[in-house]
C-alpha cells in the first residue's frame, strides 16, 4: 500500500484510522530515542531516518547523491513495518533483538532481514523499539556501512 505524501505529517494523516495512533506513537518513540545526527523525512514512499549528506557526502551507493538510509517506518495493507538497517548489518544487534523480543511480546517475531512486521496494533513492544532505536549512532552506522556494503 503506497501512501502518496509530500511530508511526514501528510503521510501520517493518510494512515487508516485504526492504526494511525499506534503509528504516530511508533514514530514518536523512534524520533525521541534515535541518537543525534539522523535526519527524518520521506524516502522511497516511507518515513525514513537517514544520515544527511552534510555528515556523509558519499551518500547511499545504490542511489548516488541521496542520503544514507538507516531506518524506515511504513504502513502497509496488513501491517506496520519497521526497517532497521543496523539489524541487517550488525549480527550482534540482530541477536540481541531476537533474544529480547519474547520478553516484550506474546507474539512470534515476524521479521525479514531488516524488516520487523507488526500485524496486531495492540501488541507492539514500544519499550523494545525505544531501546532498539538507541543502539546505534550515526558514526557507528557509517562505519558498519562502509565495512559491509561500500566497496
Amino acid at each position: 500500500m503506497q501512501i502518496p505524501a509530500s511530508t511526514v505529517e501528510d503521510y501520517i494523516s493518510q494512515i487508516p484510522e485504526e492504526r494511525k495512533v499506534v503509528f504516530k506513537q511508533l514514530f514518536d518513540i523512534i524520533n525521541q530515542n534515535l541518537p543525534a545526527g539522523f535526519e527524518n523525512g520521506l524516502s522511497s514512499g516511507m518515513i525514513g531516518w537517514n544520515v544527511p549528506l552534510e555528515k556523509y557526502p558519499a551518500g547511499y551507493h545504490c542511489t548516488p547523491g541521496s542520503p544514507l538510509p538507516f531506518l524506515a517506518l511504513v504502513s502497509q495493507k496488513n501491517f506496520i513495518a519497521l526497517y532497521h538497517m543496523g539489524i541487517y548489518a550488525k549480527p550482534e544487534l540482530l541477536d540481541w533483538f531476537v533474544e529480547e523480543f519474547p520478553k516484550h511480546s506474546k507474539r512470534k517475531l515476524d521479521m525479514g532481514k531488516s524488516c520487523i512486521r507488526f500485524k496486531k496494533m495492540d501488541e507492539i513492544p514500544f519499550e523494545l523499539i525505544a531501546e532498539l532505536s538507541k543502539k546505534m549512532t550515526v558514526d557507528e552506522w557509517i562505519n558498519i556501512y562502509e565495512s559491509n556494503f561500500k566497496k
